[in-house]
């Protein structure tokens, strides 16, 4: 039952009367508040003096309890003055035992909690001053303090509102005014920059919300969620266990920390921590998502695994492919879909495709020693051969083996091989052309690029023609000499830097000098 408001002031009136002067007002006030008007029946027959008697703490009517209460708070103000927080927590708190109806205890011991940035004590204490005394506007500002540390855009709005009703024309949150506008267009464009994945704006506008809400844990763990997409997941572990630490239920923690153990290869760990997630929010929509895609992509995994392995290649091939389109930010496991893929265009005869993969791969992780290695076969086999020796003599720099050292020595002594001229390729005949087969090529050639049929030309067709000319020559002086032809045939001559010297218009003179033909110190060819 309520009481009427004449029955109310005589409630107050007469406690007025009891705690006039010796109170300090603002006790006065905490126990105005703690009147229970509803537990005097309103036919009562007792004094109103002896009704609001039986209501009041025995605390508070004798010189006990409260007064050790008082002195308690008394001490506490002297520890927080000389900025001892911990010893001005305890005095409050012992307090707050004796007398747990005074909001005064409350608003002290919450801005303790805040000097020692316990936000969530601080908060829970300014809140339960204010349920005792509605009117105590500095526990609102505790209040609005603590929800801008703990980014509570709806609290600090809720308080602000609050204070303004009790005293229009109170300033004493006009920072905390200034920071909600900072912390709403915050925000914005954090959303928006999450929403285009943009995630390392996201990160950036992050740290400057974190700076005004040093408390937020939504803030922390956005960042760390970012990071973890970023591929920054040792920084975005330390986080999400810093959070579990102060709140083992949070299923946003914990669905980051099963981010970074997806993103890091290790998809069974990061499916339980999804699950996890779910268990404790079960529509935690990002955790879904996430256990979704990590089950895929690891089914797909295995998959193509197993298809490689019975030698089903092109199935392989579409398996791997599909699965790299799951998710483009799991570098991780992408790197080794990519090798994987490149394995099997090496083996379908892809070789340049295989190639790509390769770089890809090596794009994501430079020290990925089989994709390194695999790329420079590759290289091997299409005949880029400088390509082959770079990519071997930096898979050397990664790991020192004698496997290495050799394909490396193996690489260089094709690359020495494929600057030594074709001479059976210049000549036109197979590499088990007879000697008449050899003369005959000889000859034909020769009369082809011979200096005398081009006098006419440009002068670039003129040196072009020389060369080949002589090029000719060279590969008839090797050829044709059984114990150079051995060499050459059994790459004996690689090592042999220097090339044969000799005079191109006098082996064709003494050529067709002792085979029958032209000769003189020049040649007019008829056509």
């Amino acid at each position: 039952m309520k009481y009427n408001n004449y029955r109310k002031a005589r409630v107050h009136a007469t406690i007025n009367q009891i705690y006039g002067n010796p109170i300090e007002q603002r006790n006065y006030r905490d126990l105005k508040a703690r009147v229970n008007l509803k537990s005097v029946k309103r036919n009562s027959n007792t004094s109103v003096l002896s009704g609001v008697a039986s209501l009041i703490d025995p605390c508070e009517l004798a010189s006990g309890d409260f007064s050790i209460a008082e002195e308690k708070k008394k001490l506490g103000n002297e520890q927080y003055k000389a900025k001892n927080y911990q010893s001005a927590l305890k005095f409050y708190s012992d307090a707050i035992s004796l007398c747990p109806d005074s909001s005064t205890y409350y608003g002290n011991r919450a801005a303790t909690y805040m000097m020692m940035s316990n936000y969530t004590n601080a908060l829970n204490d300014a809140r339960t001053a204010v349920r005792l005394d509605p009117n105590f506007e500095k526990a609102y500002v505790r209040i609005a303090k603590c929800c801008v540390a703990k980014g509570d855009i709806i609290g600090i709005e809720q308080a602000i509102k609050k204070i303004e009703e009790l005293d229009p024309q109170s300033n004493a949150v006009e920072g905390e005014k200034q920071t909600l506008q900072q912390l709403r267009q915050l925000e914005q464009t954090i959303q928006n920059n999450y929403d285009s994945k943009y995630y390392r704006n996201v990160v950036y506008y992050l740290d400057a919300a974190i700076k005004l809400a040093p408390a937020c844990y939504r803030y922390r763990l956005l960042k760390a969620e970012c990071l973890a997409f970023l591929g920054r997941c040792d920084e975005a572990v330390d986080i999400a266990i810093s959070v579990i630490k102060l709140d083992s239920t949070s299923a946003d923690a914990i669905y980051v920390r099963g981010l970074c153990f997806y993103y890091t290869d290790n998809l069974e760990k990061g499916i339980k921590h999804f699950e996890l997630a779910l268990q404790l929010d079960p529509d935690h929509k990002k955790a879904k998502e996430m256990r979704t895609k990590s089950k895929t992509l690891k089914d797909m995994k295995e998959k193509g695994n197993v298809l490689f392995k019975s030698g089903r290649y092109r199935e392989a091939q579409t398996i791997y492919t599909d699965a790299l389109k799951i998710d483009e930010l799991n570098k991780e496991i992408n790197s080794k879909l990519l090798y994987n893929r490149a394995l099997v265009n090496s083996k379908i005869g892809n070789t340049r495709d295989a190639i790509v993969d390769c770089t890809n791969v090596l794009d994501i992780n430079a020290q990925y020693l089989k994709a390194l290695l695999l790329r420079a076969r590759c290289h091997n086999d299409i005949e880029k051969y400088e390509e082959s020796v770079s990519d071997y003599e930096a898979a050397l720099q990664l790991q020192k083996t004698p496997e290495i050292k050799k394909l490396l020595r193996d690489a260089k002594f094709a690359l020495k091989k494929s600057k030594r001229k074709d001479y059976y390729k210049i000549l036109g005949i197979p590499r088990n052309a007879s000697d008449d087969e050899i003369k005959k090529a000889y000859r034909k050639k020769a009369l082809v690029h011979h200096p005398d049929r081009h006098a006419n030309s440009s002068l670039d067709e003129r040196k072009e023609q020389e060369l080949k000319f002589k090029e000719v020559g060279e590969a008839y002086a090797i050829l044709s000499d059984p114990r150079k032809k051995v060499r050459y045939d059994n790459d004996q001559d690689i090592e042999d830097q220097e090339q044969p010297d000799f005079d191109p218009n006098q082996m064709f003179r003494h050529f067709f000098q002792f085979s029958g033909g032209p000769s003189g110190a020049s040649f007019g060819f008829e056509f």
